[in-house]
């Protein structure tokens, strides 16, 4: 079997990168016998410590609350780590093997061999939630589009999309037609997590290092690690701080809001109390149609309709928070829907069958349309406002 070996010598070190393809079916048994040949001190695998644990413990999608995912405001995370399990499961189905294997494989090397074992690789968490700070208010929304678009991409996987795989991870495959269209995407993705890799394998304990990547990552790895150009840890796992502009903007929306509605009313007082019923039909009837959707409950989509037009006046709220735990609530997801969540996301009928993504949905299109009620009601005032002063 060819051995695919990277060695390098550096700072009184033997680090050799083993670079495997994720989807190969060989590539556990070449991980196995190169590790048993090596005999390292220390073997570092392409995981974090959340992919590890779903990779030990497969069924943990079953222990999620996702009352606790809204109140931490992890839907999006959530929806990302569907997406990524169903591409993992869809992958693993057409090629008929268990993703993940050459990484088991290296953590059950290093029990065997007594070695450390190093997850060398960043959150997922964090790396998303990078990309998602790195983009303008109008790149989130077209990235989100992209995202919610790719969940229903119904298309087959091809011969080229496997040959693809065998070079790269299921986080990068995952995500490739969305990183084409968004630098920043590939920039966190693939260079930021090669120079993460890089400094967590050179920090490894021990005079032999085994690391075992992805072939994709290996050759910037490997000159990242030769050049002795280590990151700052910290700063890879940092989250780039929100713009200036962001809260400018969502706070001065309902600032002008408030003051053009008292303006009116000092002019007319019915003219105000029609810029009110504006505001309240407007951001409360597009959240509701929104929550509607998303197959939402008839208690959710009231919900929707009495929060939105308060939520739209507080930039630390959302209407799509407050839908999604009633329907949380009034619909608890089962065992099943857990069970059966990476494959019911591949299809229209099964998101919205599955009580897990209708909650998602809920909450998303109850934010989306909220948003979009909050800009036609505050036009309908602006409109008003003008009409009566002049």
């Amino acid at each position: 079997m060819e051995k695919q070996w990277t060695t390098l010598q550096t700072q009184g070190k033997e680090i050799t990168l083993i670079g495997t393809a994720h989807v190969s079916k060989v590539s556990a048994q070449q991980v196995k016998e190169s590790l048993e040949e090596i005999q390292p001190d220390s073997i570092c695998v392409e995981l974090d410590e959340d992919r590890y644990q779903s990779l030990m413990h497969p069924g943990q999608w079953e222990q999620t609350d996702i009352v606790q995912v809204i109140k931490q405001k992890k839907t999006g995370f959530l929806l990302a780590n569907i997406i990524l399990s169903s591409y993992q499961k869809k992958i693993a189905k057409k090629m008929d093997i268990s993703a993940g294997a050459e990484m088991m494989q290296g953590i059950q090397s290093a029990k065997e061999l007594n070695a450390e074992l190093v997850l060398a690789d960043r959150r997922i968490q964090t790396t998303f939630s990078r990309i998602w700070r790195k983009h303008s208010f109008w790149q989130k929304c077209k990235l989100l589009t992209s995202i919610l678009f790719s969940l229903f991409d119904d298309e087959d996987i091809t011969e080229a999309d496997l040959e693809q795989l065998k070079q790269s991870d299921m986080l990068e495959s995952a995500l490739k037609e969305v990183g084409d269209s968004f630098p920043v995407v590939a920039d966190v993705l693939i260079h930021e997590r090669d120079q993460y890799l890089a400094t967590k394998i050179a920090q490894a304990k021990g005079p032999k290092v085994v690391a075992v990547l992805g072939a994709a990552h290996v050759p910037g790895v490997s000159a990242l690690i030769e050049s002795g150009k280590l990151a700052d840890l910290n700063e890879l796992d940092s989250l780039p701080p929100k713009s200036i502009w962001g809260k400018v903007i969502g706070w001065g929306i309902p600032i002008a809001i408030i003051a053009l509605v008292c303006a009116t009313f000092l002019n007319s007082h019915s003219a105000g109390w029609e810029q009110i019923q504006s505001w309240i039909l407007w951001n409360g009837t597009l959240s509701a149609i929104g929550t509607l959707l998303a197959g939402g409950h008839p208690l959710s989509i009231l919900t929707a309709f009495v929060a939105a037009p308060i939520t739209s006046l507080n930039p630390l709220l959302a209407a799509g928070w407050f839908a999604g735990l009633v329907e949380a609530s009034v619909r608890k997801p089962k065992v099943k829907d857990f069970e059966n969540l990476t494959e019911d996301v591949n299809s229209v009928k099964g998101m919205w069958k599955n009580r897990v993504t209708r909650i998602l949905l809920v909450v998303i299109l109850a934010n989306v349309f909220s948003s979009l009620g909050t800009f036609i009601g505050g036009t309908d005032i602006i409109k008003t406002f003008l009409e009566t002063v002049f």
